[in-house]
């Protein structure tokens, strides 16, 4: 049975900054060359201090981010612990490069939180290689998104510059890519726990 053609050909950005990891994502979802979705969510709770975000195949990235809650889950119920950033993340990694010869999963991940009190950013391609970053993008937006990135990031910048770098990251690749669109969800993970926002874009923006 062939997997569904409906895809999250999208734009997800992440970044550590100070005690920090953020991550933002567009809310658009495409079958082909129709927009599928206008309010799709492509960043995932994965535990207290855990997130990751998908972009891909939905039904392949779906699957992925419900095998990471179950690992982190069960990790939290032996050992009372939340499962670190980069343990997580290898655990996505194994799993994505033991299907690859066979029946590989078509997505590109981000995984961030804390780990041990401190921000960690992971970045997991379909291959199942695994790279810790200080700011990544990936999707059909990345290459746009990631210049942004590059150019606005510093290891100094404050939490509320890092929110605006992401959120300009993503709504500048979706003027270039048709696949990215309708608004931005960002996600903040630090001490002082998890938090969420949507940020819509105005109908002139989306019209241009």
């Amino acid at each position: 049975m062939e997997r569904s053609l409906k895809t999250s050909k999208t734009t997800t950005v992440g970044l550590v900054v100070g005690e920090h990891v953020v991550l933002a994502a567009d809310k658009r979802a495409t079958a082909g060359t129709g927009v599928y979705h206008k309010r799709v969510k492509k960043i995932h709770r994965v535990d207290v201090s855990t997130a990751m975000t998908i972009s891909g195949l939905v039904a392949d990235a779906q699957f992925l981010v419900e095998e990471a809650r179950y690992i982190a889950k069960k990790y939290r119920l032996v050992t009372g612990k939340s499962i670190g950033v980069h343990s997580l993340a290898n655990y996505l990694g194994i799993l994505l490069n033991a299907y690859l010869r066979s029946y590989p999963y078509i997505v590109q991940l981000l995984v961030g939180g804390l780990e041990q009190g401190k921000p960690a950013l992971y970045y997991l391609d379909l291959y199942g290689t695994i790279s810790r970053e200080k700011y990544m993008a990936t999707g059909s937006g990345s290459p746009i998104a990631f210049g942004v990135l590059e150019s606005g990031y510093r290891d100094s910048m404050e939490l509320k510059e890092a929110v605006e770098l992401v959120y300009k990251a993503v709504a500048k690749a979706v003027l270039r890519d048709g696949y990215s669109g309708e608004g931005v969800d960002i996600v903040v993970i630090g001490p002082e726990g998890y938090s969420e926002e949507t940020r819509l874009f105005k109908r002139e923006m989306v019209k241009a």
